[in-house]
C-alpha cells in the first residue's frame, strides 16, 4: 500500500513539474501581444512587463560575425576598459540541438579552401569548436525559433571581471542582476545587424588603486556591453594578398589544402571594400564611399582639427581616380556609435593620458573592414601644449599661448589621421622619419628650432599625407583587372623600393633592444646623432631660460615641476634612436626574386656606432645632468591642495624637489640602453666577426674612463656618484639575469671585477671627510666577494615619468 501510494505521489509530482514547465514558456503569439516586436536581422522581441529580452531568429545555420564591445568604460589608462573598446570578432551560427540552440564560435585559423566537401569536413572535425551560450527554446515554427536572451545579453562579455584580476584590481568581481538590464534604446534590429546593449553592475571585492581612483564605489563597477550580430558580406568582395611591404596588418589562416609545395599559410591585407561605379573611367565615384563619423561630444576647437586631419585620407583616393570615395562627417544624433553601420571616431576621457587606438572589425575570412572604429584619448593634446609650454617659456611678456595651442591641434590633425589609417588597414611604419615626414603612420616627435636665444616651433607637425601614405594606400585599394593584379601589386613595392620608401614596423622598433638603426619611436631626421646634437643644444637653451616664463599667470608656483619635467627629459626618445646604432643593423622585409637572389642586410659601421656611444655618453655627465641654481629655487614643494602625481618626480626628500632622483632616472635611461642584453649579445657578436667593431670590453672601458674614472665637487660630484652607482648596479642586474647570455655574463664579470680593483684604490686615496670617501667605501663593500657568486636578486632601477604617449 505504502509503495503504490508513493508512486501515486511521484507521478502527480512530475505532472505539476511538467505542467510548471509549461506556464513558464512563452509562445510568440502571447508575446507579440504585449512585447514590443523588432524586425530584422536577427528579430528582438523586448517585454517590459517581465524585463526580459527575447530573440526570434531565422539564420539557424547561417555564419555571421559576433561582435562585442564595451560603450562606456571605466576611465583607467591602466587598466585599459575604455569607451567604445572593440571586444572579439567571432565568425559564429546558431545551431539547434533538440530544445535548445547553440551559438557556437567557428574556428578560423584553420581552413580547407577546397571543391571537396569531404576535405572540407575532416578540417571542420580536426579542429575544436566553441558553444558561447546555449537558449533554451521557448517556442519555433517551420524556419524559425524564440529564445529568451535575458541572461545572455547580461552576461559579461567583455571579460572586465577576467581583466580586474589578472591586473591585481579586484577579486571575484560578478554580475549583479538586480543592478543590471537591458538598454532599450541602444538595443535595434536592422536587415543587416542586430544590435543588443545593456547596463551591467560588476560587484566585488579587493579593489586596486586604478579601479579606487576612476570608480566611484569601485566595490561596483557599472559599465555598458554591447552584442553585435552582423550578416556577413556578400561573396563579391576580392581578398588582397599581404605583401611583408606593403604596409597593413594581416589576416592569415592555415590552408590545408594547398599543395605541399605552397605554403600553408595564407596571409590577406585588412582594408575596406571600395569599387568605382565606373571602373574604366579615369575619374570616377565609388559604388559604396567609405565615410567616417566623429563622435559630436568633441569640443572645439579639437574638433575642427580632428576633421581636418581624418580628410587627409582623401588626397590618397583622389590619386587613385575616386570622388568622394573617402569622406568624413559628424555622427548623426540619434545614431549609436557602436552601430556596426558606422565607421566612428570617438573621443575618449581618462583618469590620465594614455594612447589612443585604431581597430576594426573584419570579415574573419577574407580580411574585408566592416566597421573602422578610432579611439582617441583626450588628455593627449594637453601633453603637446605642456612640452610646448616647457620649450617656448611664452609667458614672459604677457598670457598670449596661441603658438602653444597651434602646436597641440597640430598633432591632434596628425594623430587623427595617424589612427583611421589604422582602420584603413595600415600598420605603423616607425622608418619614415628617416626620410623626411614620409607618413602619417609613425611616430612623430614635435620639431622645435633656435630662433637666437629662444626656440619657435612653426613647423612643429607635418601637414597632410607623406610619400609612404600615398604609396600603401594605393597597394590596398587601387583597382586592378584579376589577370594583373599580382604583377601590379609587386611593382608598387618594387617602386617603393626604387623611390627609397622603406617601412620597418612594431616587431623591430618598439622593444628598447631592438636592432633596426633606423626605426625608432618619436625621433626626428635622417641621422639619429645628428639630431640629438640639436635636441642637446635646444634642451640646454630651454633650461637656461626656464622660471616664472614657463607658467602661466594664475598657476600654483608647485606647478612648473610638472612643466619642467617634459624639457629635463626631452632628449628621452632621440637617445633611444641613438641607441639603435650600437650593435645595429640595417635590413627589409625583402622576398627572393629573380632580381634580389640574397636578403638585405647590413651591421651599422663601426664609426656610426662609436658616435652613437660618444654622444650617449655626453648625457651621462653631471654638467648635462645639473640643474641650474635659478631653476633650484623655483623648485618649491607643492601648495597645500595640489599632489605630485606620475608625471612628476618622486625622490627620497619628501615634499622638497629631487634633484638626484631627477637625474638619476635620465642617467637609468641612457644606461639601460648602453647595457642592454640583447644589444650586448649582438655587440658581442660583431665584434667577433668585425674587429674594428667595439666589443662589450671596449663599450665598458669606455664607460669607465668617460663616466667612471672621474671626480667632482658640490652637486656635481652627488650627481656623478648616483651615476656610477646605476653603471654597477646594471651590471649587477645583467649577471643575475637569466635571459642574458653567458657570454655577455663572462665580459660584465670581468668589467666588475676590474671595477672592483679600481674602487680599491680609489678607496686608499680618498680622504675622510671628502665626497669620494663613503662613496668607495660603500662601493667597495657593495663589490666585495664577487668571486663567490652573484646575487640573484635583481635590484630597483629607476624610472622616468611616463613619456608615451606624447
Amino acid at each position: 500500500m505504502n509503495k503504490i501510494l508513493l508512486i501515486a505521489v511521484f507521478g502527480l509530482l512530475c505532472l505539476n513539474n511538467q505542467a510548471q514547465a509549461e506556464e513558464t514558456s512563452i509562445s510568440l503569439t502571447q508575446l507579440q501581444q504585449s512585447a514590443i516586436m523588432d524586425e530584422g536581422f536577427v528579430g528582438i522581441l523586448a517585454d517590459d512587463k517581465s524585463g526580459k529580452t527575447y530573440l526570434k531568429i531565422s539564420n539557424i545555420g547561417e555564419q555571421f560575425i559576433y561582435q562585442t564591445s564595451l560603450p562606456s568604460g571605466l576611465g583607467s589608462n591602466d587598466i585599459g576598459l575604455d569607451r567604445g573598446q572593440l571586444g572579439e570578432t567571432r565568425l559564429a551560427r546558431f545551431e539547434r540541438a533538440g530544445n535548445k540552440l547553440f551559438l557556437k564560435q567557428l574556428p578560423t585559423n584553420f581552413r580547407a579552401i577546397t571543391e571537396n566537401p569531404l576535405e572540407a569536413l575532416a578540417i571542420e572535425e580536426a579542429f575544436a569548436s566553441s558553444i558561447l551560450w546555449g537558449f533554451a527554446i521557448e517556442d519555433s515554427g517551420s524556419d524559425w525559433v524564440l529564445v529568451d536572451a535575458s541572461d545572455f545579453v547580461l552576461q559579461d562579455i567583455h571579460g572586465v571581471a577576467r581583466r580586474l584580476q589578472s591586473q591585481k584590481q579586484g577579486k571575484g568581481y560578478k554580475v549583479d542582476k538586480t543592478r543590471s538590464a537591458i538598454d532599450r534604446e541602444f538595443t535595434k534590429a536592422f536587415v543587416d545587424n542586430t544590435e543588443l546593449q545593456a547596463t551591467i553592475t560588476l560587484v566585488g571585492n579587493e579593489p586596486g588603486n586604478f579601479v579606487e581612483d576612476t570608480a566611484p564605489n569601485p566595490r561596483a563597477i557599472t559599465l555598458k556591453m554591447h552584442h553585435s550580430f552582423i550578416r556577413l558580406p556578400d561573396d563579391d568582395y576580392q581578398p588582397r594578398a599581404f605583401h611583408a611591404k606593403s604596409g597593413y596588418w594581416s589576416i592569415q589562416y592555415q590552408d590545408y589544402a594547398q599543395p605541399i609545395n605552397q605554403p600553408i599559410t595564407q596571409r590577406f591585407i585588412g582594408r575596406h571594400r571600395l569599387e568605382k561605379k565606373d571602373p574604366s573611367a579615369e575619374k570616377s565615384e565609388a559604388v559604396k564611399p567609405i565615410v567616417y563619423y566623429l563622435d559630436p561630444g568633441v569640443p572645439e576647437p579639437v574638433r575642427s582639427a580632428l576633421l581636418d586631419g581624418a580628410r587627409w585620407w582623401n588626397e590618397a583616393f583622389e590619386a587613385l581616380g575616386y570622388i568622394d570615395a573617402y569622406q568624413v562627417k559628424m555622427l548623426p544624433a540619434d545614431a549609436d556609435p557602436m552601430d556596426v553601420r558606422y565607421n566612428v571616431i570617438q573621443w575618449v576621457h581618462r583618469a590620465t593620458r594614455g594612447w589612443s587606438y585604431g581597430f576594426s572589425v573584419a570579415d574573419p575570412r577574407t580580411g574585408e573592414i566592416i566597421k573602422g572604429h578610432v579611439t582617441l584619448g583626450s588628455l593627449r593634446v594637453r601633453q603637446d601644449y605642456l612640452i610646448a609650454q616647457a620649450l617656448m617659456a611664452p609667458f614672459a611678456n604677457g598670457e598670449e599661448d596661441q603658438a602653444l595651442m597651434d602646436l597641440a591641434l597640430a598633432r591632434i590633425r596628425q594623430l587623427s589621421a595617424h589612427e583611421v589609417g589604422h582602420t584603413l588597414g595600415l600598420a605603423h611604419n616607425f622608418a619614415a622619419s628617416n626620410y623626411g615626414r614620409a607618413s602619417v603612420m609613425d611616430y612623430p616627435h614635435p620639431q622645435f628650432e633656435l630662433d637666437g636665444e629662444s626656440i619657435v616651433a612653426p613647423n612643429a607637425y607635418g601637414v597632410g599625407l607623406g610619400k609612404w601614405d600615398l604609396a600603401a594606400i594605393a597597394y590596398g585599394y587601387q583597382e586592378f583587372d584579376e589577370a594583373e593584379e599580382a604583377a601590379a601589386l609587386n611593382s608598387i613595392i618594387t617602386q617603393n623600393d626604387a623611390n627609397g620608401l622603406s617601412y620597418i614596423s612594431d616587431p623591430d622598433a618598439r622593444s628598447a633592444g631592438s636592432s633596426h638603426a633606423d626605426a625608432s619611436l618619436w625621433d626626428n631626421g635622417a641621422n639619429a646623432v645628428d639630431e640629438l646634437r640639436d635636441m642637446l643644444e635646444i634642451r640646454a637653451i630651454a633650461m637656461r631660460n626656464f622660471g616664472s616664463a614657463n607658467l602661466k599667470a594664475g598657476r600654483n608656483w608647485s606647478d612648473l615641476e610638472e612643466v619642467f619635467v617634459p624639457l629635463y627629459y626631452f632628449h628621452r626618445y632621440q637617445v633611444q634612436a641613438v641607441a639603435k646604432w650600437l650593435g645595429g643593423q640595417r635590413y627589409d622585409y625583402g622576398v627572393k626574386s629573380a632580381s634580389q637572389q640574397t636578403p638585405n642586410l647590413a651591421t651599422v659601421p663601426a664609426e656610426k656606432q662609436q658616435q652613437a656611444l660618444r654622444i650617449m655618453l655626453e648625457t651621462l655627465q653631471p654638467e648635462f645632468l645639473q640643474i641650474s641654481p635659478e631653476t633650484r629655487e623655483v623648485m618649491i614643494p607643492k601648495a597645500m591642495g595640489y599632489a605630485r602625481s606620475r608625471e612628476s618626480v618622486h625622490g627620497a626628500t619628501g615634499v622638497g624637489f629631487d634633484e638626484v632622483a631627477l637625474a638619476a632616472a635620465s642617467a637609468q635611461h641612457t644606461i639601460g640602453l648602453i647595457l642592454h642584453p640583447q644589444r650586448l649579445a649582438r655587440i658581442q657578436q660583431q665584434s667577433a666577426v668585425d674587429s674594428s667593431i667595439a666589443s662589450i670590453g671596449t663599450v665598458v672601458a669606455q664607460l669607465h674612463s668617460q663616466v667612471i674614472d672621474q671626480q667632482h665637487s658640490g652637486m656635481a660630484a652627488t650627481l656623478h656618484q648616483a651615476v656610477v652607482d646605476l653603471i654597477y648596479s646594471n651590471y649587477l642586474n645583467l649577471l643575475a639575469n637569466g635571459d642574458v647570455a653567458q657570454s655577455v655574463k663572462m665580459q660584465i664579470m670581468a668589467a666588475l671585477l676590474a671595477e672592483q680593483k679600481y674602487i680599491t684604490r680609489m678607496q686608499g686615496k680618498a680622504r675622510p671627510g671628502t665626497a669620494y670617501h663613503g662613496f668607495y667605501n660603500y662601493q667597495a663593500n657593495r663589490l666585495a666577494n664577487l668571486d663567490t657568486g652573484v646575487k640573484e636578486t635583481m635590484i630597483s632601477l629607476p624610472k622616468m615619468p611616463p613619456g608615451s604617449p606624447i
